[in-house]
């Protein structure tokens, strides 16, 4: 029971709280936003001279302005180009590096990485650094400059700003003497010399050529194309360009467009190879290789692979080939496709274009099957795996290469081919390799998109119109043995495979004969060398006490038969040393891609179809 007093006292509060004031409550205030400083990139130009050529040094001022200039700004150099797939370290060859501020007062700087200049800016807004690039190596991916030419990359020339590599940039040339410049930059109008990057990886596309060259222009479908070669040798260049105009053509067949607005071709008249790039192309060859005809044939190959990569790997594009990470490699398992799928369209590319027959087509292709079949490393590596491990193999070849190692190059060439015929029979001849080219072509590069291993089998299966997986796993993925026949029976080929020298004797290790010593250069496994000691790096003085040199080293041999016994005098390490030696017998193959004694009607329309002639 409650008591009176407390009831009372308890309505006397309830009272007095209702007749009290209930002070409005504030909102609270909310902080005015930090306005937003919108980045602004850097304003990147460069000028490249070439004062003293013969020093083989390359000057080159680069010049940033940039309203948020850091207080310290990191200039990098790539450690590769793309297309060569090698960490080439190309900072190796800056000196004489130097920084000034806007006023032209020095500024400090430090090396703080193997490829990193670190500037302290000091608050300028602009920074300009001077340095000098050695260039005394002409390869497609290096630099060379000396009193005839300069010709350069710029990933091995130019740096960029840390995180800033999607702005534009400009590049001016000072040529030396009457030089003239050649590059697929296009021009800045009315500045002399003067060229313009939209972003740093088609800046670092687009290698030059600065000389007294030559150059020699035509058109395809509407589109410019031109021909600079420095230096004289035995090219025609209006017929070079004729030919290489119906190579164009065949490639334009297959696309219905270019996606460029003009095409060059750099050729320099020393050592070999060649280089992609987005409109441009550097091309080495032997001042006098265009001819006999054979090796006429052979360059226009070299301009048909890197034409076509105009579409396969420049713009249809293996998942991580581009944008690029320059400071690091970029792995891929599809150099076999981007670049064994180029050199069998580079063939193809001939073909459709009148320059080689079908027999020639099959006897290179013949060639390159032998080159695989007798090297022992396809027991080895995959396609998928020397892609892989191009960074650390392809360019790096030792003498062991041949036992544990392919060519993404040869038997991706080989494997393509195989690839469209596997596709052609499939599709009863109504689909090819050329669908899986153009379904890459709109369905990736049209989109912006890279494309991976699963999307190249896909474009491959929806062409054939079955499955694939078995042809991957066997011969992309996989090492197991080709069989060449299964595939190439519906085209009326056959491969015919022999041994023709078994009957010899055999030594079993590639030599090389230099400044009169006979060195052994290579041993495959499974031969006689190999298997009784013999190593590379040995240099065979004598047989039998006979003085040996290659000529009579092979002319000995071929009085021999395999069993026979011999004695070989060699030098290891210096060392004299005698080697008591079992000859055995030449078992490498030789083969030879060859029609069908009887072909059927089927036969000899798919061979038409994919020939461009008759069985």
């Amino acid at each position: 029971m409650i008591r009176p007093t407390l009831v009372f006292a308890f309505l006397a509060v309830i009272f007095f709280s209702m007749n009290q004031e209930i002070p409005a409550q504030k909102k609270p205030v909310k902080p005015k936003p930090t306005p937003e400083v919108k980045a602004v990139p850097p304003d990147v130009s460069f000028v490249v001279s070439m004062p003293k050529p013969w020093t083989h040094l390359l000057e080159v001022e680069m010049t940033v302005k940039w309203d948020q200039m850091p207080e310290k700004a990191d200039l990098r150099m790539p450690v590769w180009t793309p297309g060569s797939y090698l960490v080439r370290e190309y900072s190796r060859h800056v000196q004489n590096f130097s920084a000034k501020d806007s006023a032209g007062a020095d500024l400090a700087w430090t090396k703080s990485s193997k490829n990193t200049w670190q500037i302290e800016t000091k608050g300028s807004k602009q920074i300009t650094v001077k340095y000098w690039v050695y260039s005394n190596e002409l390869t497609v991916r290096t630099n060379e400059l000396n009193d005839e030419h300069a010709f350069w990359n710029n990933s091995a020339t130019l740096f960029f700003v840390k995180g800033h590599l999607n702005i534009p940039a400009t590049v001016k040339v000072i040529p030396y003497g009457n030089w003239r410049v050649a590059t697929g930059l296009p021009p800045i109008a009315g500045e002399q010399n003067t060229f313009r990057a939209e972003n740093f990886d088609i800046l670092y596309d687009a290698p030059f050529e600065v000389s007294d060259f030559k150059e020699f222009k035509f058109d395809v479908h509407g589109k410019p194309h031109r021909f600079v070669i420095s230096g004289d040798g035995n090219y025609d260049l209006p017929k070079l360009a004729a030919d290489t105009a119906k190579i164009c053509e065949a490639a334009y067949a297959i696309f219905g467009e270019f996606d460029f607005n003009d095409y060059t071709f750099i050729v320099n008249l020393q050592g070999g190879g060649g280089l992609e790039h987005l409109n441009s192309t550097a091309l080495q060859t032997s001042r006098f290789g265009f001819r006999p005809d054979s090796r006429y044939k052979g360059f226009l190959g070299l301009v048909a692979h890197e034409y076509f990569h105009a579409w396969n790997v420049k713009r249809m594009r293996p998942d991580v080939l581009g944008p690029f990470d320059y400071e690091n490699e970029n792995y891929t398992r599809l150099l076999w496709v981007a670049e064994g799928g180029t050199e069998y369209y580079s063939n193809l590319l001939l073909l459709r274009a009148g320059l080689i027959s079908d027999r020639e087509f099959l006897r290179q292709r013949a060639a390159g099957i032998q080159a695989l079949q007798n090297r022992p490393g396809r027991f080895e590596t995959s396609l998928e795996a020397a892609s892989f491990d191009a960074w650390i193999k392809y360019y790096r070849q030792d003498e062991n290469a041949i036992n544990n190692q392919i060519s993404y190059y040869d038997k991706g060439e080989i494997v393509q081919m195989l690839l469209d015929m596997t596709i052609r029979s499939a599709s009863n001849g109504t689909k090819s390799l050329d669908d899986v080219m153009r379904y890459l072509w709109t369905d990736f590069y049209k989109k912006g998109k890279n494309f991976s291993s699963a999307d190249y089998q896909k474009g491959c299966e929806m062409a054939a119109g079955v499955s694939l997986d078995d042809f991957f796993s066997k011969y992309v993925r996989g090492v197991a043995e080709i069989d060449y026949n299964a595939i190439a029976a519906p085209f009326g080929l056959e491969l015919n495979v022999k041994t023709p020298n078994a009957a010899r004797a055999y030594l079993g290790a590639d030599t090389a004969e230099a400044d009169g010593r006979l060195n052994i250069r290579s041993i495959a496994a499974g031969t006689p060398a190999y298997d009784q000691g013999l190593n590379t790096g040995d240099q065979i003085v004598a047989i039998d006490g006979n003085r040996a040199s290659a000529a009579f080293l092979q002319s000995y041999l071929n009085e021999k038969t395999p069993g026979d016994k011999v004695r070989l005098t060699i030098f290891r390490f210096d060392r004299l040393r005698d080697f008591d030696f079992t000859l055995g017998a030449d078992t490498r193959k030789q083969c030879d891609l060859a029609p069908v004694a009887n072909p059927t009607d089927d036969q000899r329309r798919l061979y038409k179809q994919l020939f461009n002639a008759d069985l």
